[in-house]
């Protein structure tokens, strides 16, 4: 399994004030000039209060299924001493992002459930793209909201086969948080591409990988949103899905 380095993990807790407590406005920041570093996610410190941990990795065959040779793997932190797989964000309805391996005839289903699996969030068929890559999936406006501070547990499962059989899955956690009162002037200010860098600094994954892929969707030449994407997902230990191509997806349908 892929991880996050350890010391990633110790330097987070320096960064992690920065969700958890006040940030001081400041001018606008121009990360690549400013800092001179390459776009690097720092991980908050993990909840203390997560029993089970999760699987960025999926794996499995069938004799019945076609034979993929890649792994279906989830985009989002995981942390190596518990397995730990969780991302934070500030969205209502955030967009998950997943590098499928798998295309027609595989189906696939998309689950979110409360933090203590008695109640099922959201649910849907997925319909996979025509081609392997990498995909996002967002939560529909029209269900519910998750909350802030709360904790929600979303399986990705690829189906194959008749009847048909789980072939893979990953499954993981997603918080979702308010960014304080510093930290929303300093992104209302930013640049697109720096809004970035404040995300991924202050530990919020799922609003910097999800605008960072819109960037390179929309400029897909652009060399420095294509090194800002290599940096990024090397940190958090996936620098083997940067060569890969974001594709359209995903298609889904309510079955709350």
């Amino acid at each position: 399994m892929l991880q996050i380095h350890k010391i990633k993990l110790a330097i987070a807790f320096g960064f992690a004030s920065l969700i958890f407590a006040p940030v001081q406005a400041q001018p606008t920041l121009n990360y690549h000039k400013q800092l001179n570093r390459p776009l690097v996610f720092n991980a908050p410190p993990p909840p203390s209060d997560i029993g089970a941990p999760g699987t960025r990795r999926g794996g499995g065959k069938r004799p019945t299924c076609p034979d993929v040779n890649q792994s279906l793997i989830a985009l989002v932190p995981n942390y190596s001493d518990t397995n730990l797989v969780i991302g934070l964000t500030t969205a209502e309805h955030p967009t998950l992002w997943f590098y499928v391996p798998h295309q027609s005839p595989y189906t696939a289903k998309f689950v979110l459930r409360s933090a203590d699996g008695k109640s099922v969030v959201y649910q849907t068929d997925v319909t996979l793209p025509e081609k392997p890559g990498v995909v996002s999936f967002q939560m529909p406006s029209n269900t519910p909201a998750l909350e802030i501070g709360k904790q929600y547990r979303w399986y990705f499962k690829i189906y194959c086969g008749e009847p048909q059989e789980i072939l893979t899955f990953v499954d993981g956690w997603v918080q979702r948080v308010a960014p304080k009162a510093g930290l929303q002037a300093q992104l209302e200010q930013a640049t697109p591409r720096d809004r970035i860098a404040l995300y991924a600094t202050n530990g919020i994954w799922y609003e910097a990988v999800t605008n960072l892929a819109k960037l390179r969707r929309t400029s897909p030449q652009d060399a420095a949103l294509a090194t800002d994407w290599a940096n990024l997902l090397q940190s958090i230990g996936l620098a083997e899905i940067a060569p890969e191509p974001i594709v359209d997806c995903c298609q889904a349908k309510i079955n709350r």
